[in-house]
C-alpha cells in the first residue's frame, strides 16, 4: 500500500456469516468484535410495514418456514428459527439453538440500536432487495428509519436497482449510494454511473475478468466497493487493485491478510 492510498475498508457481508448464521444479531456483534469497519445487510419489507434482514424473497433456505417475506407479518417471521441451520464455524463448539440472537428474524431497527451502541463508528451499508410487491414503500421507511436512528458512523444505500436508488436521492439526497452490478455493461465500462450514484458496487467476477475497471472507475470520480470477497487470491487482487472497500463473510481473516499486504 502507498503512502497516500487510504486502508480497504472491510464490510462485513451479512454479519461475520461464516461464523454465524447470515443476519443474525450474533453474526453482525462478531463482525464488530472482530474490527470490521462497517457492516452490510439486506432488506425486505413485512406485510404489516416492518423492515426485516433477509436476504431471499422466501424465508425456506435461512428457516424452517416457507412463504414469501412480503406476505408475512413481523410475528410470523418472529415464531421461526432462522439460525439452527448453520453449523458452527467451529464444530467443536455447539451453540446453543435456543440463543435469540442466533435464531430470531433481525429487524433493521434493532441492527441500527446495535451499531449505536458499538462504542466506535460503525459503516452500515444497506441493499434493498428488488423487485417486491411494495415498490417505493421500501425507501420510504427505509429513509424514515434512519431518520430516526442517526449513526456515528456512515449509511450507505446499496441496490442493484437504479430505480430504487433515485427513490433513495429524491427522498434522502444527503445518504451516499453503491450501484451494484453483477455483470458490466457497455454503457458502463468506462467508469461511469447512473446520475447521483458515488460508489460502483462491482461483483469479484467483474475485477477477475476486467482488472482495469478500478481506475476507470476512480478517473470517473467514484469508489469502488466489491463483493463477495472471501478467498486469498481475491483479497490480494483487490489490495493490488487500490479498491476503496471489500464486503465478505470472513471480516477478521480478510483483515488479517490485508494487514499482512500493508
Amino acid at each position: 500500500m502507498t503512502a497516500d492510498r487510504k486502508p480497504i475498508r472491510v464490510i462485513a457481508h451479512r454479519g461475520a456469516s461464516e461464523d454465524a448464521p447470515e443476519h443474525s444479531l450474533a453474526a453482525y456483534r462478531k463482525a464488530i468484535e472482530d474490527g470490521a469497519d462497517g457492516l452490510e445487510c439486506d432488506v425486505r419489507l413485512t406485510a404489516d410495514g416492518h423492515l426485516v434482514c433477509v436476504h431471499d424473497r422466501r424465508v425456506n433456505r435461512t428457516s424452517n418456514g416457507r412463504g414469501a417475506v412480503s406476505a408475512m407479518e413481523l410475528a410470523q417471521l418472529a415464531e421461526l428459527d432462522f439460525g439452527s441451520w448453520k453449523a458452527p464455524a467451529d464444530r467443536a463448539e455447539t451453540p446453543d439453538s435456543a440463543d435469540p440472537e442466533r435464531t430470531t428474524v433481525l429487524t433493521l431497527e434493532r441492527l441500527l440500536r446495535l451499531v449505536a451502541d458499538a462504542g466506535r463508528p460503525v459503516d452500515l451499508a444497506i441493499e434493498t432487495k428488488h423487485p417486491t410487491r411494495w415498490a417505493g414503500q421500501v425507501e420510504e421507511r427505509l429513509v424514515r428509519l434512519l431518520d430516526h436512528h442517526p449513526l456515528p458512523g456512515e449509511v450507505r444505500i446499496m441496490s442493484f436497482s437504479a430505480r430504487s436508488l433515485r427513490r433513495v436521492h429524491l427522498a434522502a439526497p444527503g445518504v451516499p449510494t453503491v450501484f451494484l452490478m453483477q455483470f458490466l455493461l457497455p454503457r458502463h465500462r468506462s467508469g461511469r454511473l447512473p446520475p447521483g450514484n458515488g460508489i460502483a458496487g462491482p461483483g469479484i467476477r467483474i475485477l477477475r475478468r476486467d482488472p482495469e475497471y478500478v481506475a476507470r472507475a476512480h478517473r470517473a470520480g467514484h469508489e469502488v466497493h466489491v463483493w463477495t470477497v472471501d478467498d486469498e487470491p481475491d483479497v490480494e487482487l483487490c489490495a493490488q487493485l487500490g479498491v476503496d472497500a471489500v464486503i465478505t463473510n470472513r471480516p477478521r481473516t480478510v483483515r488479517d491478510q490485508l494487514a499482512r499486504l500493508g
